[in-house]
C-alpha cells in the first residue's frame, strides 16, 4: 500500500522529493497527468473530471491516502470531491492547509476559531485558477482575522517550467511580482501557491526583496503528512515508489530531472 501523489505536470516532484526525505520508508505512487496539463487555465467542472479520474487511478494502484500536489485542483476540486465523490475507506488531502497553518502560526489539526496573527498583508501568487477560486483566503478565513491578501494570476510560469525554458520563467516571475507589487506595494509575507514554483523560490524572493518572507509548500506538506500518518497508522505500507504520467513518459522523464536532481522513470498510466 502506498501513498499517491496528484499533480497536473511535474510541479507536484517538490512536494514528494521533500515527503521521501521526510518519510524514507513510505512507499509513493506519483501520477503527472501531463496529456491535459496545465490545469491553471481550466474551468472548475473540467478541474474537477480530470482531478478524479487520475485520484481514482491513484486508489486502483492500491493507494488509500492521495495528495493533491497541485494547488489548482486543491482549490477548484478538492471540497467537491470530500463532499460528494470520495470512495469509502479512501482519503483526499490537499496542500493549501499546512501552508495557511504555517503562515498562521497553529499547530496542525488546530481547529480552535479564528484569531488575529502577526502578518497581516500576504501576496498569493498562484495559478488563473486558483486565484479566480478563492480557495486560499477561504481556508485562511477559517483560521485567522485582519489578514489583507492580494492575489497574482502568474499566466505562463508553469507553462515555461514544463517546457524547462527557465529563462522565461524567470522573466515572468519578475512581471507578475511588479505587477503585484504595484496593487500592494509592502508585503510581509509571500505564498507561492503552486508546486512548480519552489524551483523559481529565490527569483521571487530577490523580486520581493529579503524584508518579505516568502512560503513555499514541500517541506510544510512533509511535515504535515508526517504527523497524519503518525495519527493514521495503516495507511502507508512497504513496497517500491513509481512514476505514472498521460504524457509521453520518455518526454516527461526527462522533464523531472531539474525537479528532483536524479534521473527517475515514469510510465504510461
Amino acid at each position: 500500500m502506498a501513498v499517491g501523489i496528484f499533480d497536473s505536470g511535474l510541479g507536484g516532484l517538490t512536494v514528494l522529493d521533500a515527503v521521501q526525505k521526510r518519510l524514507p520508508d513510505v512507499p509513493f505512487v506519483y501520477f503527472a497527468d501531463s496529456a491535459h496539463a496545465p490545469y491553471g487555465v481550466r474551468k472548475a467542472d473540467d478541474i474537477f473530471e480530470l482531478t478524479t479520474r487520475a485520484t481514482q487511478s491513484l486508489f486502483d494502484e492500491g493507494c488509500d491516502l492521495v495528495i493533491l500536489a497541485c494547488n489548482t485542483a486543491s482549490a477548484a476540486a478538492l471540497r467537491r470531491m470530500q463532499e460528494s465523490w470520495l470512495p469509502q475507506g479512501k482519503r483526499v488531502l490537499g496542500v493549501f492547509v499546512p501552508l495557511i497553518e504555517a503562515l498562521t502560526e497553529r499547530q496542525w489539526g488546530d481547529n480552535s476559531p479564528p484569531r488575529e496573527v502577526a502578518v497581516q498583508h500576504v501576496a498569493l501568487f498562484a495559478t488563473p485558477a486558483t486565484v479566480s477560486s478563492r480557495a486560499f483566503q477561504r481556508e485562511l478565513a477559517f483560521r485567522a482575522v485582519g489578514v489583507d491578501v492580494e492575489a497574482q494570476a502568474c499566466g505562463g510560469v508553469v507553462d515555461a517550467i514544463e517546457e524547462g525554458d527557465m529563462i522565461l520563467a524567470e522573466a515572468l516571475v519578475r512581471s507578475h511580482v511588479d505587477a503585484l507589487k504595484r496593487k500592494m506595494p509592502h508585503p510581509q509575507a509571500a505564498i507561492l501557491g503552486c508546486t512548480h514554483y519552489p524551483l523559481m523560490e529565490d527569483v521571487f524572493q530577490d523580486a520581493l526583496g529579503p524584508e518579505v518572507e516568502v512560503y513555499s509548500q514541500a517541506n510544510l506538506v512533509a511535515e504535515s503528512l508526517a504527523d497524519y500518518l503518525a495519527r493514521h497508522p495503516g495507511i502507508a505500507g512497504t513496497g517500491e515508489s513509481r512514476f505514472l504520467t498521460t504524457g509521453d513518459p520518455r518526454r516527461v522523464s526527462g522533464r523531472a530531472v531539474p525537479f528532483m536532481k536524479r534521473d527517475i522513470q515514469f510510465r504510461q498510466a
